[in-house]
């Protein structure tokens, strides 16, 4: 008797064995403790450096709009007409989940206006004026409710016949989501904002750039980059204080942009692989463009505090790894800036 019971318990074990085998990692019903949520996130701070080293004010959108259409965006295109310090481009948010989950999303930008975004969200203040982000204590803010995280749906998501960067963030294995009735691969937002950067930067007259934090924390990893006429140069400082002085380009021009090394700066902050090739190949053009500029990595504590986030309930990681770029002017070049055309969307 106690041997046929035995046999039964090793069967009846067996079996719970092949199930929970068959089930795997992405279904609701897997036995075991829950997998847990992840959120990534990406963007951009530009600015435009004066020849003190201080951002100054300018239309940051001189150009026809290089989103798609079904983006959501203001009415009118408010970044032709708000002079700002900082144009904030393309955060994404990245979700990562074992099973289907729901989550609300929530970012206020303190002194800063929230200008396009997909899926579409509750975005406030509805209106804006051209002294809104040198208000003290202005702040907007935009919320996904009921983002729905499915990681085994299908990647049916928006696209149009015009090519756009907008679609290079979508090659990572993140989680598609729903909301608003819209599906998509992350949540995308973008704005312009009135506070000055946390990093200055300076050229001299003999072409050696400066760059400091004004707080006197640790600059960190930074490249000065410089196209001109196609000739490339560029150089890479990993500094622990908070000044880095960067000698004029050397070299015959013809090295490749500094892609690989930014890739292996962004997967060090915590972004995955596959992010940080979608990030730089999203603003290859721009960033590598005729011109000279400053690459660096926003700190965590600025980013938090000039993007505050909530995520309900809230994952077991976040990331947030932003680029800061600054256009450098040479001395007694004046700063120009014109304003953009409307998008071409229709309304």
């Amino acid at each position: 008797m106690s041997r046929r019971l035995t046999s039964i318990a090793i069967l009846l074990a067996l079996a719970a064995l092949a199930l929970g085998a068959g089930q795997g990692p992405g279904r609701p019903d897997t036995i075991g403790p829950p997998r847990p949520l992840i959120v990534h996130e990406w963007g951009t701070f530009t600015s435009l450096a004066g020849q003190d080293g201080r951002a100054v004010d300018w239309l940051p959108l001189d150009r026809q709009s290089d989103l798609p259409c079904f983006v959501h965006r203001f009415r009118f295109n408010v970044k032709s007409q708000l002079p700002a310090k900082i144009r904030m481009e393309t955060p994404v948010l990245y979700f990562y989940a074992p099973n289907e989950t729901t989550v609300n999303v929530n970012v206020r930008f303190h002194q800063g206006a929230v200008t396009e975004w997909f899926p579409p969200a509750a975005v406030t203040p509805a209106s804006l004026d051209g002294s809104a982000l040198r208000r003290p204590g202005f702040a907007s803010g935009i919320t996904w409710s009921d983002v729905k995280i499915s990681p085994n749906a299908a990647a049916d998501f928006p696209a149009e016949r015009d090519a756009s960067h907008y679609y290079a963030a979508r090659h990572t294995d993140a989680s598609p989501l729903r909301s608003g009735g819209q599906r998509e691969k992350f949540l995308f937002y973008r704005g312009v904002g009135g506070f000055e950067p946390p990093i200055r930067a300076t050229v001299a007259a003999d072409g050696r750039v400066m760059v400091e934090h004004p707080d006197g924390e640790p600059v960190g990893d930074a490249i000065v980059f410089e196209n001109s006429g196609g000739m490339i140069a560029w150089q890479l400082l990993r500094g622990t204080g908070s000044r880095l002085v960067f000698d004029p380009p050397a070299g015959d021009g013809e090295i490749p942009p500094p892609h690989a090394a930014l890739e292996r700066i962004l997967v060090d902050r915590g972004l995955y692989p596959k992010e940080a090739r979608a990030m730089i190949e999203t603003w290859r053009d721009s960033w590598f463009d005729e011109g000279k500029r400053l690459f660096y990595i926003v700190s965590r504590n600025t980013i938090d505090s000039i993007l505050p986030l909530e995520i309900a309930p809230n994952p077991s990681e976040i990331v947030r790894v932003f680029v800061g770029r600054i256009e450098l002017e040479k001395p007694g070049r004046a700063t120009t800036v014109q304003r953009g055309p409307l998008s071409g969307c229709p309304r």
